[in-house]
């Protein structure tokens, strides 16, 4: 049956009155993007949205497998919905997301939660009219949770932004590294045509969005799939060339794919933000290779000098993990000697979380938690000092930011990034939001700069 087809009798089965969905979306950008569309699906079947579950007659939970601290959270909000839906039986409640990519948690859910009418896994979103209208033809349980090719392109989305938009360019990964579960649920690397991105970003430039962000497990293998040559720094200098005021950013980056031609990519297109988040995980060779990251660090300090060649100030962030399985003092230590070599503006950083499915997950880990806890302190402390003083560097320059919100700390301030994916706040009103403006910088701080509006 055609779409469109599922789409009008689900819309001559509920009627013409008033339908409320409430979506939420847990985890990573790509998670969100993809509640986007789920939004835009059930928008075009007649459902107005709500951020109240009691008034909704749909609810969709986008989930997250990143963690198992993160399962065990949806799994929680799972089963308080068992008094909604007593309270409501025509309550539909969906379950997508990368939890149901796994075929042991879609089991769980199937057989331990009667309350949950379908699941719906990462590549199926497509698949939601079918599901929807087995509920509302009294099915007891649907699920897909296939692995699709289908980009869903052309598929309306809600976006959460009217002048920020993410754009996923390529979806899955290949790399396996033994602490993540993303290639297990999210499947291989799936590269988008270019043109169909392309066309993507130039219709959001020309609908007004300001900031363009490129995503992907890996976004900087993008193309390795494709048979007509296009990799990362190609579509990049395409995206530059489209006429309008914007900014593209792009994560998350694999430092054995960033490449010096994407470097040099990121320096010569005006429109691409002059910032690199380029995840280390671990200042220790012993634990990168446990880790199965492929890079040692001096590849990884190579790629680094290079960029300060160009520019001294070009701004870097990362991700690290703390206390990796049976990670030693001295591999530790070798964290910190990295991050006070590199300098970070910012860095992310986690105690590493045992995740079930995974490599990591078998190794018998003999480091106590109160030790993670005390690394991880340290490491903090050491990048705040690193953060303060190179925040200072910024005072006197004028920068470029996109205003996204009012500051949470300071009356009468507006907060927003520069294009070096620094945080500026500075006097104004929510009459800037979703503008650039220039500012000059006055002062720093250990996470951010304060300006003024020039």
């Amino acid at each position: 049956m055609e779409k469109r087809d599922v789409m009008q009798d689900i819309m001559d089965i509920a009627g013409d009155g008033k339908r409320f969905a409430y979506v939420r979306s847990f985890g990573c950008q790509l998670n969100v993007s993809d509640g986007e569309k789920i939004k835009g699906l059930l928008k075009q079947i007649g459902y107005s949205f709500t951020e109240n579950e009691h008034e909704a007659d749909i609810i969709i939970l986008n989930t997250c497998a990143v963690r198992e601290s993160a399962e065990d959270r949806v799994f929680g909000i799972i089963g308080s919905m068992k008094k909604l839906k007593e309270e409501k039986p025509s309550l539909i409640i969906g379950i997508a997301g990368c939890m149901t990519a796994q075929e042991h948690i879609a089991e769980k859910i199937k057989k331990s939660y009667p309350q949950v009418d379908f699941v719906m896994g990462t590549s199926a979103i497509n698949a939601l009219p079918s599901l929807l209208l087995d509920c509302l033809r009294g099915k007891k349980f649907s699920a897909d949770t296939k692995e699709y090719d289908d980009f869903s392109e052309h598929m309306e989305q809600v976006r959460e932004s009217n002048f920020k938009a993410s754009v996923p360019i390529m979806f899955g990964c290949n790399n396996f590294c033994t602490y993540c579960i993303v290639p297990y649920v999210r499947g291989r690397e799936r590269s988008r045509r270019p043109e169909d991105i392309i066309s993507e970003v130039r219709q959001l430039v020309s609908d007004g969005y300001k900031e363009i962000m490129l995503l992907g497990q890996n976004v900087n293998s993008y193309g390795k799939d494709l048979e007509n040559g296009m990799n990362f720094p190609a579509l990049l200098r395409e995206l530059n060339e489209i006429d309008g005021d914007f900014v593209i950013r792009f994560m998350s980056s694999h430092p054995k794919d960033a490449s010096c031609e994407l470097i040099d990519t990121i320096f010569s297109c005006e429109k691409v933000a002059k910032h690199l988040h380029l995840p280390v995980q671990s200042g220790s060779n012993s634990v990168l290779d446990r880790m199965n990251r492929r890079y040692t660090v001096e590849k990884y300090l190579e790629t680094v000098d290079y960029i300060r060649a160009k520019d001294p100030d070009f701004s870097l962030t990362t991700d690290l993990i703390v206390g990796f399985p049976n990670e030693t003092d001295e591999e530790f230590r070798a964290t910190l000697d990295l991050i006070k070599k590199v300098r970070y503006d910012n860095i992310y950083s986690f105690i590493y979380s045992k995740r079930s499915g995974t490599k990591a997950s078998e190794i018998d880990d003999k480091i106590p938690e109160e030790v993670k806890s005390l690394r991880m302190r340290e490491l903090l402390e050491v990048q705040r000092e690193i953060s303060t003083e190179n925040y200072k560097r910024f005072i006197g320059r004028k920068m470029r930011v996109l205003v996204d919100g009012v500051s949470k700390k300071r009356e009468g301030y507006v907060t927003g990034k520069s294009d070096e994916f620094i945080i500026v706040e500075f006097e104004g009103n929510k009459s800037l939001i979703g503008k650039f403006v220039q500012t000059e910088i006055t002062g720093s701080m250990n996470w951010a700069v304060i300006g003024r509006k020039l």
